[in-house]
């Protein structure tokens, strides 16, 4: 329980701090090594990284992994299910790829909390922790819970020059900034290396690390300039809390300078044709194969965003809000966007992670912030329901063709083993060899647990 406890950090001079930039870029000091050292002793982990698949808008249960053909008109809705290749667990006629992998997965059918709004509920489903307050209106501060990458980030011990954690394609927004994609409290040296660039594009590479112009590596490695930008920002330290970690975060960007393997890792040239087209030539594609790539080079959480907005009426991209304006049916947008960029990407990913691997040792985590409610309204849409929905697993170490909990018979409430966010991330800590009931510490120096809620243990082999 004391792995990830919020401690002084050792006082090093900047000489010393730059020469350890392995250590620094993935936010964690000796002291946090040796303790996250003796936290892996107590919990055998079951995954070496944990790749976070965030369906922002909030997909439809009934129209995915959870639908409800007995239920009555105006319930069941338009599409139908079929048969996959696991008895018992039927998916949505317009999943068919994703049929014949189902023996991989783990569906999580009684996911439920109260938040209605896209932004509580999503900082919910980013961090596990309840929003002070259900409104669309909900900030981004330092006072609220950090994203789990960041959680990874403090606890989990450097083993490679890759970075900790990676969230991209994407900031999110509804209105405001969406809360829940950095690190708060602990600080900027846990935030994820965000790369906002799309990966689908031509000459996708890593800007983010690329030298400003006139200043070589060599100048860099003379650690003049790196230094006079440290001391410019420590200035600033001492009035400003969201400055804290500067010198972490500057240290991380000169450690990734010194490798290629960062940038190589990120390089999808390196990827042949075939497997890149089969992945899907989208931006969710290929932020996908990505994902992969990354994992593969030691990356520990890896963030990937379907959208950076909730959807709408658009047919042609946008996240899974789809719900009816302006007499807008929600089935046609699915039917022609988000279920078929679903069933060419997902499948192909867990095949291809499978086939190198990887699942064994890698947690997949496939979820939006909400469900949809049973009942379709009068625009021939479903709208806003965190009562009931689904959330798919597969890897480090879950059960393979496996359900867990229910929804009644309309998909409204859970039906048995109720399932929380507080849950899901316990159970992601819990396969990452983390105490979920570690405590750190907030910006007011007030105690947390990492997780409110208990592994689900029965998913696990």
């Amino acid at each position: 329980m004391t792995a990830c406890r919020n401690f002084k950090q050792t006082s090093l001079p900047r000489r010393s701090l730059l020469k350890i930039g392995g250590l620094g870029m993935l936010g964690l000091t000796m002291p946090g090594l040796l303790q996250a050292a003796e936290q892996r002793q107590t919990i055998k982990a079951k995954a070496k990284s944990v790749i976070f698949l965030f369906q922002f808008g909030g997909p439809s249960h009934l129209e995915t992994f959870d639908m409800k053909p007995a239920a009555p008109d105006g319930i069941r809705g338009e599409f139908k299910p079929i048969s996959s290749n696991v008895p018992g667990m039927p998916v949505c006629e317009h999943l068919p790829e994703m049929a014949k992998v189902m023996d991989k997965v783990t569906l999580v059918h009684s996911m439920h909390h109260d938040m209605k709004n896209h932004n509580s509920a999503a900082y919910y489903a980013l961090t596990g922790r309840a929003p002070p307050l259900d409104d669309i209106r909900l900030r981004d501060s330092i006072d609220l819970f950090p994203c789990y990458g960041s959680v990874a980030s403090r606890c989990l011990p450097a083993a490679t020059e890759m970075p900790a954690f990676v969230a991209y394609p994407h900031v999110m927004r509804d209105g405001i900034v969406t809360a829940g994609q950095r690190a708060t409290f602990l600080g900027k040296a846990h935030d994820p290396l965000l790369v906002t660039q799309d990966p689908n594009a031509d000459g996708f590479g890593l800007p983010e690390l690329s030298l400003p112009g006139g200043l070589s590596l060599e100048r860099l490695q003379n650690r003049r300039e790196l230094q006079q930008l440290i001391d410019s920002q420590a200035k600033l330290a001492d009035y400003s809390a969201e400055v804290r970690g500067m010198d972490d975060y500057y240290t991380r960007a000169l450690g990734m300078l010194h490798t290629n393997k960062v940038r190589q890792a990120f390089d999808l040239s390196h990827e042949p044709k075939k497997l890149r087209d089969a992945y899907g030539r989208t931006t969710y594609g290929q932020s996908c194969l990505l994902a992969r790539r990354l994992v593969e080079a030691g990356v520990k959480f890896v963030n990937v965003y379907y959208s950076d907005s909730i959807g709408g009426q658009a047919f042609s991209g946008g996240g899974w809000d789809t719900h009816g304006f302006n007499n807008t049916h929600q089935f046609p947008i699915l039917k022609a966007n988000q279920l078929p960029i679903t069933d060419t990407t997902l499948p192909v990913f867990l095949k291809d992670m499978d086939d190198r691997g990887l699942l064994n040792d890698t947690l997949v985590v496939w979820m939006g912030e909400f469900g949809r409610t049973p009942k379709v309204n009068v625009q021939a849409s479903r709208d806003h329901w965190p009562g009931c929905y689904t959330v798919l697993l597969a890897g480090g170490g879950v059960k393979r063709g496996f359900t867990y909990g229910a929804s009644d018979k309309t998909g409204s409430y859970p039906a048995r083993d109720p399932v929380r966010p507080d849950d899901l991330a316990a159970t992601m800590f819990y396969a990452l060899g983390i105490d979920p009931m570690t405590e750190i510490r907030d910006s007011a120096n007030r105690p947390w647990t990492l997780a409110a809620g208990k592994p689900i243990h029965d998913i696990f082999s």
